[in-house]
C-alpha cells in the first residue's frame, strides 16, 4: 500500500488535490479526490472563469479559486498553479506573478511551451490506455497549440506554436480573411520543421486534448454539420467512442463556414458551442489544417488535459509508487461516464462515489458483516456510482434503465469481463425504484456469494444516490463510524450551524433506505449533517 510522504497534508482533507491553469482563454480550477491506495481520482468539482484583460479581475477570480479551496479544506502542499502562453509571452508577466503573491499568497509556475505539451501527455495518459502505444497529443489553446510525441509516460517531441483560436481570430477570421489564416497556418507549421520532426516517428494514435477539440467531435457526434443536433441522437449512437476521421471533420468545416458567410452564426453556432463560438471557425479550420499537413486520417479526444497532467505529476510527488499506467480499465469507466454526462452530471456522480466510498470502507473496517469485501468490489461500485446517470441524457424518466442499456450493449468497459459489466450494470439499473431481488432472472448466473454482495452494494449505491443530492460546495468530508448503537455518517459542512437534520425532501426517500440498510445489513445507520466545528 503506498503512502502519502507529503508532511503538510495533515492541514487539510488529505485525499483532495487541485490545479488552477491560468490559459489565454480562460482560468480552470479542478479539484479531485483521490483514492489512496488505487490512485484512481474522480473531479469533484470544476470551475472555470474567462481570462480577464486586467490584472485586478485576474485576481479576483483566483481569489474566488482560492475560497473554494479553503471551503473544501485542500492542503495548500496539494495546490499546484501553473500559468501558460498568454502569461509566458506577457511583458508584465513578472509585475502579475508578484501581484498574486503578494495578494494572496499564491505562487504561479509559469511553464514552458515544452512542459506545457509534457503536462498535456500526462493527462492524456489518465484518461486513454495508451501508455504502451507512441502518441501524438494535439492541444489547441487560445494563443498557442501544443504538439507532443510520449512513450510510456516519456516525452520524446514537444513542439509548442503561436498557433491559437483566439489569436487567429483577431487576426484573420474577424476579417473575413479565411484563405490568408490558412496560408498563415501552413507558413508557421512548415518553418517551425514540426512535419520532418514528427515523421522521425512511427506514430500509432493521434489524440485531442483540449476543449475547443471535445466541442469539435461533440458537434461531429451529435450530428451538427447534418442539422441532426439532438440529444436522442446521442444514445443512438451509444456506440461510438470518442474519434472522429479526417472526412467527418471536413464536413463540419464546410458546414460552420457555410453558416458564417450566410450569418447564421448567432442562432446555430452560438447556441451549440456556446462560449466557444466565437472561435469555433479558427479552431476548425486550423485542426482541419493539422490533419493535412501532419496526415493524420483519424483522430482520438481525451477528456483530459493539461490540468489533469498537472494533477497527476502532483500525485507522483505525494504518492510513493504512483503508476501513470495505473488501473487502464478505470479510464474506460471515465470516458464512458464523460461521453453522456455533462460537467453538472459528472459533479453529481463524483458525490454520489465519493459518499459510497465512505460506507463502503465503514462497512469492510467493521468486519462483522456476512460478505466479504475486497478492492474489486469497491471498483464495481465507484464505476457505478460514476455511470448511474448517464442515461439522464435523454431525460429523468425510465434514466436508470437506460443507463443499464447503454453499459450492457455499448462495449465501452475495456478490461472488465461480461460478468463484471453486467455486475456493474445492475447496480445502475436498481440505484432507484425495485431494489434488487435475489431471485431475479437476471441474477441466475452469479454464485449465491456474488448475490449477496451485490445486495450489499445496491444499498449503499441507493444511499450515495440520495445524499449526493443535497451536498454542496462546502462540504468537507464524510465520516463512516460504528458504534453499539450502528453506523453513523457524518457530513461535515464548513457552513452548518451545529448539527442539522436532512433536508425535508430528501428525507423520506433517505428512511426507505435507511430501513433497507438495516434489513440488509442487520445494523442501524443514521445519517447527520453537522459543522466542522461541531461535536
Amino acid at each position: 500500500m503506498s503512502t502519502i510522504t507529503d508532511p503538510i497534508s495533515s492541514s487539510g482533507n488529505p485525499q483532495l488535490f487541485a490545479a488552477i491553469d491560468l490559459g489565454t482563454n480562460s482560468f480552470k480550477l479542478r479539484v479531485v479526490h483521490v483514492n489512496p491506495t488505487t490512485h484512481r481520482f474522480l473531479t469533484l468539482h470544476r470551475l472555470k472563469h474567462p481570462a480577464t484583460a486586467t490584472a485586478a479581475a485576474a485576481v479576483d477570480s483566483l481569489r474566488h479559486f482560492q475560497h473554494i479551496l479553503h471551503s473544501l479544506h485542500v492542503p495548500p502542499a496539494h495546490l499546484r498553479l501553473v500559468a501558460t502562453s498568454a502569461i509566458r509571452e506577457s511583458p508584465n508577466q513578472s509585475q502579475f506573478l508578484q501581484l498574486i503573491h503578494q495578494t494572496l499568497g499564491l505562487q504561479v509556475e509559469v511553464v514552458s511551451g515544452y512542459d506545457e505539451a509534457r503536462l498535456t501527455y500526462l493527462g492524456v495518459l489518465q484518461f486513454l490506455p495508451y501508455y504502451h502505444r507512441t502518441v501524438l497529443t494535439v492541444d489547441i489553446g487560445g494563443g498557442s497549440t501544443e504538439f507532443v510525441v510520449g512513450f510510456q509516460g516519456n516525452v520524446k517531441l514537444g513542439v509548442s506554436l503561436k498557433l491559437g483560436h483566439v489569436t487567429l481570430t483577431h487576426r484573420f477570421v474577424k476579417h473575413n480573411e479565411i484563405n490568408a489564416m490558412r496560408e498563415y497556418i501552413r507558413s508557421v507549421v512548415n518553418e517551425s520543421g514540426l512535419i520532418e520532426k514528427v515523421s522521425q516517428y512511427n506514430i500509432d494514435i493521434a489524440v485531442g486534448s483540449s476543449g475547443s477539440i471535445r466541442m469539435i467531435e461533440k458537434a461531429i457526434f451529435m450530428g451538427y454539420s447534418n442539422d441532426l443536433v439532438n440529444e436522442i441522437g446521442l444514445l443512438e449512437g451509444y456506440r461510438r467512442d470518442w474519434k472522429f476521421s479526417k472526412q467527418e471533420l471536413k464536413v463540419l468545416v464546410e458546414k460552420i463556414c457555410e453558416e458564417e458567410k450566410e450569418g447564421e452564426e448567432v442562432y446555430n453556432k452560438r447556441v451549440f458551442f456556446k462560449t466557444r463560438s466565437a472561435f469555433i471557425v479558427a479552431a476548425v479550420i486550423l485542426l482541419e489544417e493539422i490533419f493535412g499537413l501532419l496526415g493524420v486520417e483519424e483522430m482520438e479526444v481525451s477528456g483530459y488535459a493539461l490540468g489533469e497532467g498537472v494533477i497527476a505529476e502532483k500525485l507522483a510527488e505525494c504518492f510513493d509508487g504512483f503508476d501513470l499506467n495505473v488501473n487502464a480499465r478505470w479510464r474506460s469507466v471515465l470516458r464512458l461516464a464523460s461521453r453522456f454526462n455533462n460537467k453538472k452530471r459528472m459533479t453529481s456522480a463524483a458525490s454520489c462515489a465519493s459518499v459510497a466510498q465512505e460506507i463502503f470502507t465503514g462497512l469492510r473496517e467493521w468486519n462483522k458483516i456476512d460478505v466479504l469485501l475486497d478492492d474489486k468490489d469497491l471498483e464495481y461500485l465507484e464505476a457505478a456510482c460514476l455511470l448511474h446517470n448517464i442515461g439522464l441524457i435523454t431525460g429523468k424518466k425510465g434514466y436508470h434503465k437506460r443507463s443499464y442499456h447503454i453499459i450492457m450493449n455499448g462495449e465501452h468497459l475495456h478490461g472488465y469481463n461480461t460478468e463484471e459489466v453486467k455486475l456493474i450494470a445492475l447496480l445502475v439499473r436498481h440505484q432507484r425504484k425495485k431494489f434488487l431481488k435475489l431471485d431475479h432472472d437476471s441474477l441466475r448466473e452469479f454464485t449465491d456469494e456474488m448475490k449477496d454482495k451485490l445486495r450489499v452494494l445496491c444499498v449503499i449505491i441507493r444511499m450515495s444516490a440520495i445524499l449526493k443530492q443535497y451536498q454542496s460546495l462546502s462540504i468537507q468530508s464524510i465520516k463512516m463510524s460504528h458504534s453499539h448503537e450502528g453506523f453513523k455518517l457524518v457530513f461535515m459542512d464548513s457552513s452548518a450551524n451545529g448539527v442539522e437534520s436532512i433536508p425535508a425532501d430528501v428525507d423520506v426517500e433517505l428512511r426507505k433506505e435507511l430501513e433497507r440498510f438495516e434489513m440488509v445489513v442487520e445494523q442501524k445507520l443514521s445519517v447527520v449533517l453537522t459543522s466542522t466545528s461541531g461535536s
